[in-house]
């Protein structure tokens, strides 16, 4: 008896549905839990087929199915366990696990069903399904979109590449052009400089003060020309990746002393440049034709910038490190907004006013640095003044 209670406080305390039913297909009893599931109580299906707890096509089929195991001993659902859909008393189905065992009891056989509710694991798997659906349309959506851009970019590279081609060959055609005007140019300033020099030359008997001035002024406009066709000549070759260092030992200070006298002819009246160097030492492997263009690119913008009776420091200093070259001036100097445009070809300083220039020499100055393994930099304060340093590690 003990045994028998336990038995059936264990049945209708089951989280599970049960359900008996004889050989007939009629419900003999549903604990608690499969009530629940079906909305019944149990009088309104004691006795009853089984099939009224089945939906369509199981409600039609399910006596076949008893008569069938019961004739040919062939098992569809005895002994395994299937998922099934279930018809409550309202009406609705639902997804359950039905699980079968034939029980020998007594004189007779029963069936006992087991029914585990898949509801909720039915509801999660479409919402996962609906979630999938979603994520691959997604997906589709997001895939024609790359396609779609990757397509343009494709063109829009198409595009650029044959802009790029089309800029290259107007380039060379520049540079061409810019090469030739260059070199036909110098051929007339030379004769120009000449006759000039000639002239200063056979007017020196005269002593006319006009001559000399007028002298004076074709020998400056030809040396300005010049400088501007040698600009360009040099940012041509740069652009063609024509210009290849070549280093070479040489003497620095020589190098700068002989620098020093050739640009102190240009200088402004009482404009002195004053040179020193520091150091022991006075042999560097650099380019010294590179070098030299950078020293006079200098030298000439801190004439050109700085007024009449003033000072230009023109320094080089080699020491165990590095070969260092300074030249630092009074002029106008550099607004600080400039600053970071200064060595951007064809740029000039806002407070250049007309005083004439192209706006490539530092330009060009930066890069024959760079091709030398070396570094430029500079300070400026407006009207103080501008230092320029170039820097070459040994």
């Amino acid at each position: 008896m003990e045994k028998a209670r336990l038995l059936k406080a264990i049945i209708e305390t089951a989280i599970d549905g049960i359900i008996t039913i004889d050989n007939r297909g009629r419900i003999e009893s549903l604990n608690p839990a499969a009530l629940r599931l079906f909305g019944y109580a149990l009088e309104e299906v004691e006795g009853k087929n089984i099939s009224v707890l089945m939906p369509e096509p199981d409600r039609s089929g399910h006596d076949g199915y008893i008569s069938r195991y019961q004739t040919t001993g062939e098992k569809r659902i005895i002994g395994k366990g299937r998922e099934v859909k279930g018809l409550r008393k309202d009406g609705s189905t639902f997804p359950f696990r039905l699980a079968v065992s034939e029980v020998q009891y007594d004189d007779r056989i029963i069936y006992t069903g087991f029914i585990h509710d898949l509801s909720r694991e039915k509801e999660a798997e479409e919402r996962l399904r609906e979630y999938a659906a979603e994520l691959e349309e997604l997906v589709e959506e997001r895939t024609k979109s790359l396609k779609k851009t990757v397509k343009a970019l494709s063109e829009a590279k198409e595009e650029v590449s044959l802009s790029l081609e089309k800029e290259k060959e107007l380039n060379q055609l520049k540079s061409r052009f810019v090469s030739m005007a260059s070199h036909e140019f110098r051929t007339p300033l030379s004769s120009v400089q000449l006759s000039a020099s000639l002239i200063d030359k056979y007017a020196e008997p005269y002593n006319n003060p006009s001559i000399r001035k007028h002298v004076s002024k074709i020998k400056n406009a030809v040396g300005n020309l010049t400088t501007i066709l040698n600009d360009f000549l040099s940012l041509e070759r740069l652009e063609a990746g024509r210009v290849e260092p070549t280093f070479t030992a040489f003497d620095l200070v020589k190098l700068a002393e002989e620098i020093t006298e050739e640009m102190q002819m240009i200088a402004k009246q009482d404009q002195n440049i004053i040179y020193q160097h520091t150091g022991l030492q006075s042999m560097v492997l650099l380019d010294p034709n590179l070098l030299k263009n950078c020293m006079i690119n200098l030298i000439s913008n801190a004439i050109k910038y700085s007024g009449e009776n003033t000072f230009i420091e023109f320094n080089t200093e080699i020491n165990d490190q590095q070969c260092v070259v300074t030249i630092k001036d009074n002029g106008i100097g550099i607004p600080e907004s400039d600053h970071k445009y200064l060595f951007q070809p064809f740029f000039r300083a806002h407070n250049t006013g007309n005083i004439p220039g192209t706006g490539l020499g530092l330009n060009i100055v930066h890069r024959y640095a760079s091709l030398m393994r070396g570094d430029l930099y500079f300070e400026s304060s407006i009207h103080t003044g501008t230092k320029f340093v170039l820097s070459f590690h040994k």
